[in-house]
């Protein structure tokens, strides 16, 4: 059964952050300026984002669950729709509110409306790929008439300095003659930010008038039988590559070693991001759906940092799958890496900005490097 997405939306919360607002919003680590910050942000060219902080008082403004709702409530795929309508609610998150319960029960507490099958899909950056499958697929094999499928972060929650490991003072002194000691706790600070984005899903087109876009396929592929964590939270790394989960730390002392902070093996992200995105994966997609350059009109990239815009796309002509330059849609530089909404917020802006034509191919593209899972999938404009 043919599944469309008739619409899409976002939520990014409070006025955009420009590079020079960010350290006096997320704070000072040790009440030290960030000896890598303008390096990451020059490498990343974003130049705005969002952040669910009041800039007056430093408190959130809204939690994950509210920052999902509301992207939901601002889809209109008929000019009645209300979320009593929803048959199935699917969230993907990185970074929900709590440990229990799901994400998906708690966006729908903030929505209330009508009883519903809730969803709550973990990961990363996947996270929203993840509910938009499996929203796909109930819509698909017809166990619910509409689905409505998202991906939200709420980044910020990791990133404010009073949350961040308090750097002793001999590493202080050791990052004045070597910065790049900070990456691992200071890296993901600077790349990522809050937002939602939302897609309804259909068997029907209740407007024929309005485009629509088939979801022809999703494909979706972990690596994690061949690499070691990259991106993780809640756990620190060992030196053999495994992870030391919360649970095996003393509660003072998970706190003091940042177990809870964010980090980036960032000379194994450099290493593997590339290369499992093409040759892993890429390669196994040409093959399955006798995929070719020429067939796709427009390719959405959910890169990290634009410093991956141009190896991913030599990588990509390596495996046979050369995309000119000017198919390529992203909004990073202005609207920010929100990890698992990034996906919904970008396909939301083309798919708004009245460039998209009837029979049109997108092809797009969403990498974790949690331990390095990836997704690509198509979708037709009807």
């Amino acid at each position: 059964m043919p599944v469309y997405i008739t619409d899409l939306a976002s939520f990014l919360p409070n006025d955009p952050v420009d590079n020079t607002q960010m350290e006096s919003l997320l704070g000072m680590v040790n009440q030290m300026p960030s000896r890598t910050r303008r390096m990451i942000l020059r490498n990343n060219k974003i130049a705005t984002r969002y952040y669910a902080i009041d800039p007056k008082t430093g408190t959130a403004t809204h939690t994950n669950a509210q920052l999902t709702a509301a992207a939901i409530r601002n889809l209109k795929p008929h000019a009645d729709f209300t979320p009593a309508e929803i048959e199935c609610l699917c969230c993907g998150t990185a970074s929900p509110d709590q440990l229990m319960p799901g994400h998906a029960p708690m966006v729908h507490g903030e929505l209330g409306g009508a009883p519903l099958e809730a969803v709550s899909t973990s990961g990363i950056c996947l996270a929203g790929i993840s509910a938009l499958k499996y929203a796909w697929m109930s819509v698909a094999s017809g166990q619910s008439k509409n689905a409505v499928a998202t991906g939200s972060e709420l980044a910020s929650s990791f990133m404010q300095a009073k949350r961040m490991e308090k750097i002793s003072a001999e590493k202080c002194a050791e990052l004045e003659n070597d910065p790049s000691l900070s990456f691992e706790e200071d890296f993901l600070r600077w790349m990522l930010s809050d937002g939602a984005g939302a897609a309804y899903l259909s068997a029907e087109r209740a407007d024929s008038d309005r485009p629509a876009l088939q979801i022809d396929w999703i494909e979706h592929l972990s690596f994690a039988n061949e690499l070691e964590p990259c991106m993780y939270a809640g756990a620190n790394k060992l030196p053999d590559g495994t992870l030391r989960g919360w649970r095996q730390y003393e509660q003072t002392e998970a706190i003091q070693q940042g177990v809870f902070n964010v980090k980036q093996d960032v000379k194994l992200l450099n290493a593997e991001v590339i290369k499992t995105s093409a040759d892993r994966m890429m390669s196994r997609v040409i093959a399955k759906h006798d995929l070719r350059p020429e067939q796709i009109d427009w390719f959405l990239p959910h890169y990290s940092s634009d410093y991956f815009r141009k190896p991913l796309m030599e990588r990509l002509a390596s495996v046979g799958m050369e995309i000119p330059e000017t198919r390529w849609f992203t909004n990073l530089q202005y609207k920010g890496n929100t990890g698992s909404a990034s996906f919904y917020i970008m396909l939301e802006e083309l798919f708004k900005s009245g460039r998209l034509k009837k029979g049109e191919k997108l092809l797009c593209y969403i990498p974790e490097s949690g331990r390095f899972s990836i997704s690509y999938l198509q979708l037709t404009v009807v």
